[in-house]
C-alpha cells in the first residue's frame, strides 16, 4: 500500500481529522532514548503526558525503562490500573480530594511525588496514613526555567529537612527540569543542595532530570540518576526546531482534508483549534504539512485551519488529504479519544488515549 492509499483508507474508515501514529517510528524513538540513557548511565523514566497510553508505556518498560512519570494523580491512576508500578508524579499535590486519591493509589503502587513548598509537604502525610505505607517525596528545584521549584539551595535543604521530619514521609532526593543552556548553574545548585542535606544526615536516592531537548545533555550533570523525557516518543515541530529530532523521527501526524479553496492563495483544512490546538510552541504557524512544506497554517477557528498558500507553487485541491506534524504533540493527543495505529503504510488498529482529560 502506498502513502496515498493509506491516506485514502484512513479518511474512508476513520474520517478526518484523524490522529495517526506509526508504531515502527515509536519503537525506534523508544529504543533511541533508552540507548541514550543507558550510555549515560542514568535510568529512563519516561513521561507519559505525551502519549497517555498504558500500551505505549508498556513498550517503554519492555525496552528498559525503570518506572514512569505522570503529571497528575488521574494519569497515575490510569497507569496503575493497567499494571504500571514505580510512578513519579512530578507535580505539587494539594487538597483533600487529591490526597485521598493519592493515598488509595499509594496503597497499590509504588509512588513518589514532588513538592516545592511547605504547604504541599504538610498535606502529604494524610496520603501515607491512608495507604498505611511510606510516601517518598522529592524536592523540585528551579535552576533557571522559572516554572515551579524552589529557587535557592537554602530552600531546598530546608524542605528536605521538613519532609524527613514528617511521619509517613521519606525524603527521596531532588527533581530538576533545567534549561538546556544551564548545565553549569544546575550542577552548582545540585552540588550545594546535596552537600547541605548530607550535613543533615540525608542522602538523595533520586536525582531526576527531564526534558526531551535535554537528551542532548545526558551525562553533563554529575549525580543525576534518571531522566524524564516525554515528547521524544512521538516528537513534533518544536523538537525539530530544537534539533533533537528529524522528520523521520516524527511518529504522529494529523491527517486532515482540504475542504475549501475559495481563493487562489488560501484554503481551509478540517482541522482547527479543536484538533491541532492553539499552542504554537513559539513557532510561526500551527503545524508542518508534509505534502506542502511551503504552506502555512496561519490561524484557526474551532473547526477551520486557515491555509496561507501564497508561498506554494504546488497547491492542494479540495478533497486532498494532507499529513500535519503538530507544533506541540502532547496537547494534540489530549484532544482525541483514540489514535489510529499504523506500521509503515498499513493500518493495524486503534490505541485508546486512556489517560486523556485527567485534569486532576
Amino acid at each position: 500500500m502506498s502513502i496515498e492509499d493509506l491516506k485514502a483508507k484512513v479518511a474512508r474508515e476513520f474520517g478526518t481529522p484523524a490522529v495517526v501514529v506509526d508504531l515502527d517510528v515509536v519503537e525506534r524513538n523508544i529504543a533511541r532514548v533508552q540507548g541514550l540513557c543507558d550510555a549515560a548511565g542514568v535510568a529512563n523514566r519516561p513521561h507519559i503526558k505525551t502519549h497517555k497510553s498504558p500500551v505505549i508505556a508498556s513498550m517503554q518498560r519492555d525496552a528498559g525503562a525503570r518506572g514512569i512519570t505522570c503529571q497528575k494523580v488521574g494519569e497515575a491512576e490510569v497507569m496503575a490500573e493497567a499494571g504500571h508500578d514505580d510512578i513519579l508524579i512530578a507535580y505539587n499535590i494539594l487538597g483533600e480530594e487529591k490526597l485521598g486519591r493519592l493515598g488509595r493509589l499509594l496503597s497499590r503502587a509504588k509512588v513518589t511525588v514532588a513538592a516545592d513548598n511547605p504547604t504541599v509537604v504538610a498535606g502529604l502525610p494524610e496520603a501515607a496514613t491512608i495507604a498505611g505505607r511510606e510516601l517518598r517525596v522529592v524536592v523540585e528545584c528551579d535552576t533557571g526555567r522559572k516554572r515551579a521549584g524552589v529557587e535557592t539551595v537554602a530552600e531546598a535543604v530546608a524542605l528536605a529537612k521538613d519532609i524527613a521530619s514528617r511521619p509517613g514521609l521519606s525524603f527521596a532526593g531532588f527533581m530538576l527540569y533545567p534549561p538546556e543552556n544551564a548545565m553549569a548553574e544546575t550542577q552548582a545548585f545540585l552540588d550545594a543542595a546535596s552537600s547541605g542535606i548530607r550535613d543533615l544526615g540525608l542522602e538523595p536516592q533520586i536525582v531526576s532530570s527531564g526534558g526531551t531537548p535535554n537528551l542532548l545533555n545526558l551525562g553533563k550533570i554529575k549525580g543525576v540518576t534518571e531522566h524524564r523525557a516525554g515528547t521524544s516518543v512521538f516528537n513534533d515541530r518544536m523538537m525539530l526546531a530544537a534539533g533533537v529530532a528529524q522528520l523521520q523521527d516524527c511518529a504522529l501526524t494529523v491527517y486532515a482534508t482540504v475542504v475549501s479553496r475559495a481563493g487562489p492563495e488560501r484554503g481551509i483544512l478540517d482541522s482547527g483549534s479543536k484538533t491541532l490546538t492553539s499552542d504554537t510552541g513559539g513557532l510561526e504557524g500551527h503545524g508542518f504539512i508534509l505534502e506542502h512544506p511551503q504552506a502555512k497554517i496561519a490561524r484557526f477557528a474551532e473547526e477551520h485551519g486557515f491555509l496561507d498558500l501564497s508561498a506554494c507553487n504546488d497547491r492542494p485541491n479540495v478533497g486532498d488529504v494532507v499529513r500535519i506534524i503538530p507544533n506541540h504533540v502532547c496537547v494534540v493527543v489530549n484532544m482525541v479519544d483514540r489514535l489510529v495505529a499504523v506500521r509503515g503504510h498499513e493500518i493495524i488498529g486503534e490505541l485508546p488515549v486512556a489517560a486523556r482529560g485527567r485534569l486532576t
